[in-house]
């Protein structure tokens, strides 16, 4: 649903561009993924071009589409063959290219006038080649003059480009289609800019002036068509300040709607399951297990609703700091979820609940009577019978004190007694709304935990997690394991990955068990090419891979493991594993987290450039969790010294999970960490980029509270405005909506 504005300026950046530009315009724009104004005016130059510096031709590319300044060597007038044609050779002094245009002679006779009045132009168009050159064909073209002004008489079709340079020193080149050149789009975004020139800010006049920011419409005139550099970076700056403060005073009302909301009081009792639980625990609780603990009972024991993000190491035990928390609840009287992202975690959770439990996780059984305090634990996956299905919902409806599941529990038919508590772990595999889902079924607002093991750099959490105070879990339990981490890249030392399989036996004699990894589960998923690499090769699959080491590794008890197995069969696997049944296990990332097998100590993860950093460094954290220490083998057939190399040398360098996330995050950059790679979605951020911006996110959060503490109510249509356009950007990709 659109979002309604109240101001005139906001109204204005809404509109379609179907009725500014007309509907053939909009549908071509529409490619770009730009369907407002405000999209339009965000689609900001991908470079600029002076009138007086050169393009690198060495830089140019068959395929390419570009827009670039060259000087013209020399024109050659062609009489051969069907049509007369023009080619002129362009360099940038040391490498050349060639442009050739085809037309009768009238056509030939203008375009070597033109060519020939000035040393240098402007030249537009798609790479192509003939005979083994780079050519462009009938690029479209301005010539200028040695101070980078245009000289002699461009054609009507070059009327937009002669505007764009004419202009300023500085000519912007826009991302395009071939039905929208880059001149094109700049002629879309002058009438853009029309419709809101003379229209008020859309921030308070006193922000404006506290931070000394140009106009909004001078910022757009400055980022579109600058005289210098200088104008650039002061309408960037003007831009990536709203885009800041929007999302913060966004959060800020958030936290402030979720801070007045009655939650249940959850007080810790001496006497109950928790207690139980700590008296009974076979292992000492870490000092920040210890410590994160008091920090959320003392969150918990309060009326407003906890909103806390936990992040930890991988193995750090946020799921004992969960269920710690959640045992309080039930002794409280509530209920307790735990939303994972996927089955087989699912059932590692609840598995290892019932565990740590023991007795006290059979509640309302014979074997729990006279034994103490107990709860039922129930789990709600998408796969289960008809009958388990019932009898789970049944039992969540009667109250059962702890409830684990997948995306199952947010359907309509899942009803709760009395939910207080809300953990979800994994946050970065769903969608804030889903949060918002699940406290809809409460009587009154829950409680929520949101737990993640990929640690978080801080100005991601303030702007993704920007609604949740962040705790952190840093200190892994006492006894785990080292992993040895090497890159087996097979370009490089093809016998390797004899070695690895060796390795694989030997581990296994020793009475230890191993993880395979795998990208794809079999052949036929997409795997797609890349070009620029001519010794590129299919990645591994599961299916596949796991037949050919049958042979190679014969003799050995092995199985596969993957997410489109049905639930029975994932479950009889992980069984078999965990009691030392299968010697090596072939999966897909499933077993990314939650999968606990302290007898696991080796990792072979093929093609491991096909994966990112936090995960590989996931992935690497099943094993080393018992007594052994573990080894992990990345293997590769990527290129020495390519960025995919170098992501792998830093992950076989660093154990430091957060250190890592800041590696990963600058080279995936947001689309990646925001979710828009898992939803398809574009990523909610524009012009941020949260690693080389942090300090702005920072001081925009500052500001946004004091003007959340000024206008609670959001009185002002201005602030109303920001925060309902962000919603309408965002819609359910991030940022909870009530």
């Amino acid at each position: 649903m659109p979002a309604v504005y109240q101001s005139a300026t906001y109204q204005a950046l809404a509109a379609p561009l179907a009725t500014v530009l007309g509907e053939p315009t909009a549908k071509a724009l529409q490619k770009l993924g730009l369907v407002s104004v405000d999209d339009l005016l965000h689609h900001l130059p991908r470079r600029y071009l002076s009138g007086t510096e050169t393009t690198d031709l060495a830089t140019v590319r068959v395929g390419a589409s570009v827009a670039m300044v060259a000087r013209v060597r020399r024109v050659d007038r062609r009489e051969g063959g069907r049509m007369p044609r023009l080619e002129v050779w362009l360099t940038d002094g040391s490498a050349e290219l060639r442009a050739t245009f085809f037309g009768r002679d009238h056509l030939i006779d203008w375009w070597q006038r033109q060519l020939s009045l000035g040393v240098k132009g402007i030249f537009v168009g798609k790479v192509g080649e003939f005979n083994g050159a780079l050519q462009l064909s009938h690029p479209d073209f301005v010539m200028l003059d040695e101070q980078g002004q245009i000289v002699g008489r461009a054609t009507q079709e070059h009327e937009a480009m002669v505007r764009q340079v004419s202009r300023g020193s500085l000519v912007g080149i826009y991302g395009a289609t071939a039905k929208l050149p880059t001149w094109r789009i700049a002629e879309c975004v002058d009438i853009a800019l029309e419709t809101i020139t003379g229209l008020p800010d859309i921030l308070p006049d006193a922000v404006v002036a506290r931070e000394g920011l140009p106009s909004l419409v001078a910022a757009y005139q400055g980022v579109h068509h600058p005289m210098d550099e200088a104008e650039r970076l002061r309408g960037t700056a003007r831009l990536k300040f709203d885009e800041a403060l929007a999302l913060q005073l966004t959060m800020a009302y958030r936290r402030q709607a979720a801070a007045a909301n009655a939650a249940p009081i959850i007080a810790r009792r001496g006497d109950g399951l928790l207690a139980r639980f700590d008296a009974e625990l076979s292992f000492q609780l870490t000092a920040g297990q210890r410590e994160v603990g008091e920090t959320i009972f003392a969150e918990l024991a309060r009326p407003a609703p906890m909103q806390r993000l936990l992040q930890g190491e991988v193995g750090s035990g946020k799921t004992v700091v969960a269920l710690r928390a959640m045992l309080a609840a039930v002794d409280a009287g509530y209920q307790a979820v735990l939303l994972a992202p996927t089955e087989v975690l699912a059932q590692q959770h609840a598995a290892s609940i019932q565990a740590l439990l023991g007795a006290a996780a059979k509640g309302g059984t014979l074997e729990a009577v006279g034994q103490g305090p107990a709860t039922e634990v129930v789990l709600l996956t998408g796969s289960l019978g008809a009958i388990a299905r019932r009898n789970a919902l049944n039992a969540i409806a009667a109250g059962a004190g702890l409830v684990v599941g997948t995306h199952a529990l947010l359907q309509s038919r899942v009803e709760f007694a009395e939910l207080g508590l809300i953990v979800i772990d994994e946050q970065h595999r769903f969608g804030v709304e889903q949060r918002s889902v699940l406290s809809a079924k409460a009587k009154t607002h829950p409680h929520v935990l949101v737990m993640t093991a990929t640690p978080i750099p801080r100005s991601v959490a303030m702007t993704v997690f920007g609604d949740l105070e962040t705790l952190t879990l840093a200190e892994l339990p006492a006894g785990r394991q080292e992993v040895q981490t090497t890159v087996v890249n097979t370009r490089v030392h093809a016998a390797w990955l004899d070695r690895a399989w060796e390795r694989v036996r030997e581990e296994v004699g020793k009475g230890r068990q191993v993880f395979v990894v795998c990208p794809r589960i079999s052949a036929k998923d997409d795997d797609v090419a890349d070009e620029s690499d001519p010794a590129w090769q299919p990645s591994a699959a599961v299916e596949p891979f796991a037949a050919e080491l049958a042979t190679t590794l014969a003799g050995l008890r092995m199985a596969v493991l993957h997410g489109q197995m049905g639930a029975d069969a994932k479950t009889q696997v992980m069984s078999d594993f965990s009691a030392g049944r299968i010697d090596v296990l072939v999966s897909t990332t499933v077993i990314e987290v939650g999968m606990d097998q302290p007898n696991a100590t080796m990792m072979i993860v093929m093609d491991a450039d096909r994966f990112g950093v936090s995960q590989l460094h996931q992935l690497r954290g099943r094993i080393g969790r018992g007594e052994y220490a573990g080894v992990c083998l990345l293997v590769t057939h990527t290129e020495p010294g390519s960025a995919a190399a170098e992501r792998l040398a830093a992950v076989a360098s660093i154990r430091d999970g957060f250190a890592l996330a800041e590696i990963d995050l600058a080279q995936r950059r947001e689309g990646d960490v925001l979710g828009a790679s898992q939803s398809g979605n574009r990523s909610t951020l524009r012009l941020l980029r949260v690693i080389d911006d942090a300090e702005l996110i920072a001081h925009a959060r500052e500001v946004a509270e004091r003007l959340v503490a000024a206008d609670p109510g959001r009185d002002d249509p201005r602030l109303a405005d920001i925060v309902a356009a962000v919603e309408a950007r965002s819609a359910d990709e991030w940022l909870e909506r009530t």
